[in-house]
């Protein structure tokens, strides 16, 4: 049977994640609601990250990875991951696992009558200052879009990978990735999931990538909305 479903995991200095990770999503493959494979992105990683990634993917044949030269950014990482993926349907998760891999069959259901669906983080277990910009932020980008999606920064998404591969990914556009499918004529859709705080490394995102980082980031989307360039064949020889 031919695997329906790649999980793109973006990875940079997560040694101590790893093995939570293997497990975890090992775990899921084995109840997945479609065939399911893993794609580890190692964006550049200084620490230990390439020798467990290349470790696990020895052990599991559904595991598979990508390593980048140098360290490029989290836009970059699943940019890479929608190039390489070949089944029908796309998600990623973040390897600091503080959404639960077996949420992704919540979304799975969904995708059927949509082309991407979102998690949106219930009842969040981040810090108050990270809870309180990204609301911000939300709200900023939100105002921009018009998507009228809630938590697009929630490390868990599945989407038809024909959509994925025609977005034109530049830093930062990982949190606009619902507007994206929006400028295809797409369908979008949230869905509450859980959420856990991070048990180990370091969070990669501060004050700035947050807030400041993704308000500039509006207004290239504004930018590239007004030059985007979407159509639909009607009849071909």
């Amino acid at each position: 049977m031919k695997y329906e479903f790649t999980i793109i995991v973006p990875v940079y200095n997560e040694e101590e994640n790893l093995l939570r990770v293997e497990e975890k999503l090992a775990d899921y493959a084995r109840i997945a609601h479609r065939k399911t494979r893993i794609l580890f992105v190692n964006d550049g990683s200084k620490d230990n990250s390439q020798e467990l990634i290349e470790q696990i993917c020895n052990r599991h044949e559904n595991f598979e990875f990508l390593l980048f030269k140098e360290n490029r950014g989290l836009s970059a990482a699943i940019k890479a991951g929608f190039d390489h993926v070949e089944t029908p349907l796309t998600g990623y998760i973040d390897a600091d696992l503080q959404t639960a891999p077996e949420d992704f069959n919540l979304l799975l259901e969904a995708i059927e009558d949509h082309e991407l669906v979102t998690g949106l983080r219930a009842n969040r277990k981040d810090s108050f200052v990270k809870n309180m910009s990204s609301l911000i932020a939300n709200g900023i980008r939100r105002a921009f879009t018009h998507d009228g999606m809630d938590d697009t920064g929630c490390p868990l998404k599945v989407i038809r990978t024909d959509y994925a591969k025609r977005i034109p990914m530049f830093e930062g556009l990982h949190r606009f990735l619902p507007a994206m499918i929006l400028l295809q004529n797409g369908r979008i859709k949230q869905v509450p999931v859980q959420h856990f705080p991070r048990i180990a490394g370091t969070a990669k995102f501060g004050l700035w990538n947050r807030l400041l980082g993704p308000l500039a980031d509006c207004f290239a989307y504004l930018w590239m909305k007004k030059k985007y360039i979407n159509y639909e064949i009607a009849k071909k020889s």
